[in-house]
């Protein structure tokens, strides 16, 4: 006959399911709650199907693939009131995506500047870019679109009386006419551009990490350049140097030849870019004074002019700031 172990650890009593336990009474609580969740989708499923049903309203995506019987202005790809409806959602995606890129790339450029210049010692350049950015900020878009297509429309003389700003260039009221690349190296210097960035990117990379190591820095500025040069133009040889360029010319009442950018489309990125630039103006103008006003004055007593100050010193710094609030501003302008 063994005798029991004194040192032996005591078994756990078993746990009963009491609803005074925080713990039992979660999990009821969860369960409850997700089966009213449950049940009310199975309702709100089963009655709207129901119901289309008893209408004969048919649901689903296959209306996609029927014609969709209306005209669209601006087409990046070959469309028709012929084609689908799935043709014409692509055509919609496709423009856009088109104004949302130009669009950023162009208020990114205005809205740095204009934050920059707020920010100057000189009296009437902050004092004007202020104004511009209160006024831009406090009008609605909508009204700003109204006021540019009103602009573009009906202020800007026909096509005989266009303005001629600079050789093959036109300004009417039918829109922006600028000369256009033609020929079958024009993919090939695409896909030399596209190579180049991404030789753009890696080398930064390479770069920082190199400067970590040897504290040599990389000239990224004058490689980038020549990436950018070099490479559309070794497409342009490979593609047997098949380019033209196709100069809009003026035939009766219209141009006919170059690239149009139509005046709704113009109305559009011009409102959007002004309105969009004032924001982006506040958003690099906050990140730059979030930089402590010590990195100013470390900067300026090694010698280095104000310019080299902010663009090597300071608005590196500010980009952890600026950045966040920048990507909103893109999200809106898309939208």
């Amino acid at each position: 006959m063994t005798t029991p172990d004194k040192n032996a650890p005591l078994s756990a009593p078993p746990r009963r399911l009491n609803w005074n336990d925080p713990g039992v009474r979660s999990v009821v609580y969860q369960v409850l709650a997700l089966s009213a969740v449950a049940w009310a989708v199975w309702f709100l499923v089963s009655n709207t199907l129901h119901n289309l049903s008893v209408r004969n309203i048919a649901t689903g995506f296959g209306f996609l693939h029927r014609e969709a019987g209306f005209a669209i202005g601006e087409t990046p790809i070959s469309y028709s009131p012929a084609d689908t409806y799935a043709r014409a959602i692509l055509v919609g995606l496709l423009n856009t995506l088109r104004v949302a890129v130009i669009g950023i790339v162009l208020a990114t450029i205005l809205g740095t500047l204009i934050g920059i210049a707020r920010l100057s010692k000189n009296w009437l350049v902050a004092k004007v870019t202020s104004f511009y950015v209160e006024v831009m900020r406090n009008v609605p878009l909508l009204l700003q679109l109204f006021f540019w297509y009103a602009l573009i429309t009906e202020n800007m003389p026909g096509p005989r009386q266009a303005h001629n700003p600079l050789p093959g260039v036109f300004i009417s009221n039918r829109g922006l006419k600028v000369p256009a690349l033609e020929g079958n190296s024009l993919d090939w210097m695409l896909g030399g551009l596209a190579v180049a960035i991404i030789a753009i990117i890696f080398l930064g990379h390479w770069g920082k990490k190199r400067q970590e190591a040897t504290g040599r820095v990389f000239p990224l500025g004058r490689a980038a350049i020549g990436l950018l040069i070099g490479l559309p133009i070794v497409g342009w040889l490979v593609s047997g140097a098949s380019l033209t360029l196709d100069m809009p010319e003026l035939k009766g009442f219209n141009f006919s030849g170059g690239l149009t950018l139509s005046p709704e489309f113009a109305a559009l990125l011009a409102g959007l870019v002004i309105y969009t630039s004032a924001f982006i103006a506040e958003v690099v103008r906050s990140g730059i004074q979030a930089v402590n006003n010590g990195q100013w004055e470390a900067a300026g007593s090694l010698g280095l002019p104000r310019a080299k100050v902010l663009r090597l010193v300071i608005l590196p710094q500010a980009l952890r700031v600026i950045i966040p609030p920048m990507t909103s501003q893109y999200l809106n302008l898309t939208k």
